[in-house]
């Protein structure tokens, strides 16, 4: 893998995990398109260090989120801070018990599977376009029974072509949740299940990396933490500003694109 595919698979990345248009779905076509699918072993290993880099930039976006959630979360007297955390928890149990019990299944997905990306593009689409054209100002709080249907939305977004942003952040809208809020839980709850993954993945001995492909990883890496950066303070303003509709019209051009190359 060269360096300027590693580049352009890092800005891909950066800015797909957070506009919701599906970065594995757009990673899969990427791949596909720079002919660089068939190299499994650093496919896998590219998309840890890829997760890692959009990690770090949540991370560096809300870092002062984080800060107070972690004082909130050792302090006997902020309960606000404490549900916070309990919700994250929450949210996070339907992702876990898919990527514990069905991960060789899900691996297959995303083996060149391009029709099945383009399909799922067009129903990220159409669930953004509905949650935007069907909902009113959210004026309701989180609560541990949402949290969990926001983390089942979560979990289905695994599959490729489904953007977990946009599954998450439109699941929120229509449960009436504060737009502001939505973006904010959406982001800060993929945090722990990325770390969680790597730490797995260490575990398992899959981050071995070569040398020859110190460089162009370590270049990808840059490329989606700067792209990350930008991406996630820009939906932040776009999920209050409602203009999801932008991206299901992308996600439904791009998806019937793919399907028409995949079946000529």
């Amino acid at each position: 893998m060269s360096i300027w595919e590693s580049i352009v698979l890092g800005i891909i990345q950066g800015l797909t995990e957070f506009l919701p248009v599906s970065s594995s779905g757009h990673i899969e076509l990427g791949q596909a398109i720079l002919g660089t699918a068939s190299l499994k072993e650093q496919e896998e290993l590219l998309s840890v260090v890829l997760h890692a880099a959009t990690a770090l930039a949540t991370i560096l976006v809300f870092r002062k989120d984080i800060v107070a959630i972690l004082k909130g979360f050792f302090s006997k007297n902020d309960k606000e801070q404490k549900q916070f955390t309990l919700f994250v928890i929450v949210s996070m149990v339907p992702a876990v018990i898919v990527g514990l019990f069905f991960d060789e299944v899900l691996e297959q997905l995303f083996e060149g599977q391009v029709l099945l990306v383009c399909v799922m593009l067009l129903l990220t689409g159409a669930l953004l376009l509905f949650a935007e054209k069907t909902t009113r100002p959210g004026t309701k709080k989180l609560t541990v029974g949402k949290s969990l249907l926001i983390g089942i939305a979560q979990a289905i977004a695994i599959l490729p072509g489904i953007s977990r942003s946009g599954a998450t952040i439109s699941t929120s809208i229509l449960l009436n949740i504060d737009r502001s809020q939505a973006a904010r839980f959406s982001f800060l709850m993929v945090v722990p299940l990325i770390i969680g993954k790597m730490a797995k993945d260490v575990l398992d001995g899959k981050l071995v990396l070569s040398d020859d492909l110190a460089m162009p990883f370590a270049v990808g890496f840059v490329a989606a933490l700067v792209s990350g950066i930008i991406a996630c303070q820009w939906m932040i303003a776009i999920v209050k500003k409602s203009k999801l509709s932008y991206f299901a019209y992308y996600c439904f051009v791009v998806g019937a694109i793919g399907i028409i190359y995949s079946l000529v």
